[in-house]
């Protein structure tokens, strides 16, 4: 009875942690060994666009050398911005157009503190439609193309094929855990809904909600009840599973009330947008980040989450309003970090699991596809420029699987990941043991960071 009592107990303990977003599972932090990292504070930022934004509505060619704007109207029919409408930006003597819901970040780029990755995916080797075409299934291209859950993972875990335990965000906090040696919290933290890439092979998330850190007031706050749970969680019945469950809620419930009793020391006086859940979730990592000396990180990795880019109807309308608050909350966020004094100490960078295709569904909407373009942001980027390669947008192209304008990446995820990597401290040897891939890909830097 006693047995059945305990075990019934950890496991709502459990389920009210993880569905308030309170704590996660912990890293060993007095095992890490403090060896050759630099002391200099370094955040990475990921915001993951969840469902497959559409960036040929985000970015948009007016004159390139390649193309124009009449080629992308023509093959995206209803779907199509209107060219006044367009946030005009150079790209060398191209001109792109950002969607008109994204003035702050166009003045971000203008400013030179933010730049675009042109047609990033995941990919296992560099492909063509010619080596798409004949692949077959010989792995040679990513497994389940197109499936949201699965690219999710891919994207995450920069595994294009097989089966991943870990994400690329938590295993580059396992090859720099030397520099977090005095950490008494955890070097990743995810503020919504983090999938595999928070979770390394040593290093396990922390999950800290926009509202803050949630306790176990209830239980902490009746001296009865708190020295009954003390009890239950060092009792050492032999099975593993349960210890491992108590020292969850353990760490959990300590990390929980260390946060507690510093966030409120942090002011950010920057405004962030009302209404507006990414921006709620970046004033959290702003003062997180605030906290770094405190919480005695010098790496840190955050993971945030904006939701409802799964545009197959309503396209127009439904982009009006996530982009809006992707501008809005990233160029608060970019303030913030100025106010901080770190805002060439943190990049930010968007993801999605992969686009959408160029022409339209016949629903007001697009259909899952594959490159997208995405945004990196902060002073330590080489601001005002596009990196990779922008796809030819006509049907039937070398960069299409069909004629649909499903577009084959022209740089991966791996390439883009490392490239963040590298920046963060991870030597170039140390990259092949977090991107299995990147020695197939012609370099694993591509000049976004200085």
């Amino acid at each position: 009875m006693l047995i059945r009592s305990r075990r019934s107990f950890l496991q709502d303990t459990l389920k009210s942690i993880t569905a308030l977003g309170a704590i996660g599972a912990m890293s060993k932090f007095g095992e890490m060994n403090a060896l050759a990292a630099g002391p200099n504070y370094q955040a990475l930022v990921c915001i993951f666009m969840a469902g497959g934004n559409d960036g040929h509505n985000t970015v948009i060619p007016i004159t390139t050398a390649a193309q124009n704007y009449s080629l992308y109207a023509a093959n995206r029919g209803p779907l199509a911005l209107a060219q006044g409408s367009l946030l005009p930006i150079l790209a060398g003597s191209d001109t792109y157009g950002l969607h008109p819901s994204m003035p702050e970040i166009q003045s971000l780029y203008n400013a030179k503190k933010a730049a675009i990755l042109a047609n990033v995916g995941m990919l296992v080797e560099p492909t063509n439609r010619t080596s798409y075409l004949a692949a077959n299934g010989n792995n040679t291209v990513p497994a389940f193309l197109f499936s949201h859950s699965d690219q999710t993972t891919q994207w995450q875990t920069s595994i294009p094929n097989g089966v991943a335990s870990s994400g690329w965000g938590g295993r580059i906090a396992d090859s720099l855990q030397s520099a977090n040696s005095s950490a008494n919290f955890p070097a990743v933290t995810s503020i919504s809904g983090c999938g595999l890439f928070c979770t390394g092979q040593q290093t396990l998330p922390v999950t800290v909600p926009s509202s803050g850190p949630v306790q176990l007031t209830g239980i902490l706050n009746n001296p009865n009840r708190a020295q009954a749970m003390q009890q239950l969680l060092t009792f050492d019945n032999g099975v593993q599973l349960v210890q491992a469950g108590n020292g969850i809620v353990t760490r959990g419930s300590n990390f929980a009330n260390t946060l507690a009793a510093q966030i409120g020391s942090v002011t950010i006086n920057t405004p962030f947008p009302a209404s507006n859940s990414l921006g709620d979730q970046l004033l959290m990592v702003a003062k997180l980040i605030g906290l770094r000396s405190t919480l005695g990180l010098t790496r840190q990795i955050f993971f945030c989450n904006l939701g409802g880019f799964d545009t197959h109807g309503s396209q127009l309308e439904t982009q009006v309003v996530l982009l809006q608050q992707l501008s809005q909350a990233v160029s608060a966020f970019y303030a913030a970090t100025q106010e901080l004094a770190v805002d060439s100490q943190v990049t930010t960078f968007t993801a999605s699991e992969f686009g959408r295709t160029l022409s339209p569904n016949g629903n007001d909407g697009t259909d899952h596809a594959w490159g997208n373009h995405h945004f990196i942001i902060g002073s330590g980027v080489q601001g005002g420029q596009m990196f990779g390669s922008y796809p030819s947008l006509a049907f039937g192209s070398p960069n299409d699987t069909n004629t649909r304008g499903t577009l084959i990446p022209t740089s991966s995820v791996d390439q883009y990941a490392a490239t963040l990597a590298q920046w963060f401290g991870v030597p170039t040897s140390g990259l092949s043991a977090i991107f299995p891939n990147i020695g197939n890909f012609p370099t694993s830097n591509l000049g976004f960071l200085g």
